[in-house]
């Protein structure tokens, strides 16, 4: 998978007209979907079929893609290293404390955010008249994405 993005990413880098290919696609596609959004007149369906997960379930699948996320083992090997001195009597000792600290920085900040858009939901479940504006804000983004992806250079 990785050599299959990275031999995109070369052949995107190559040519031009590949490159002026797949940006006009996005911004073709974010335009649609600007677009999709401002025609849907249904309401929004917040519980559509899901069911109810426990906070344990939750927090254990929050767990799993995390510790399975490469993303995060190249980020705390690659970012906190920097912060450890070079005569550290215990490197290791040290990097397992900030990626702690890291990580309970990181759980503060998603509670806020769990919170926030746990009031934001509430907020627009009783409030009908919300949600023809909370589809003009996201067509909206999906525009400006667009047109910011229109001008991008290589």
């Amino acid at each position: 998978m990785a050599a299959a993005i990275a031999g995109l990413a070369a052949a995107l880098h190559a040519s031009a007209i590949l490159f002026q290919t797949v940006k006009l696609a996005g911004v073709v596609f974010l335009l649609y979907f600007a677009w999709s959004i401002l025609q849907d007149d249904g309401p929004i369906r917040f519980n559509a079929g899901t069911k109810t997960a426990s906070l344990r379930e939750i927090a254990i699948t929050g767990f799993l893609i995390n510790i399975l996320n490469p993303k995060l083992s190249i980020f705390f090997l690659a970012f906190l290293p920097q912060f450890i001195p070079g005569g550290s009597a215990s490197p290791v000792g040290q990097i397992v404390i900030l990626s702690g600290a890291f990580m309970a920085t990181t759980f503060v900040v998603f509670v806020f955010y769990g919170a926030f858009a746990s009031r934001v939901r509430n907020y627009i479940e009783r409030t009908p008249s919300a949600i023809p504006w909370l589809k003009r804000g996201f067509s909206a983004a999906f525009i400006l994405l667009g047109a910011k992806l229109a001008f991008e250079e290589r």
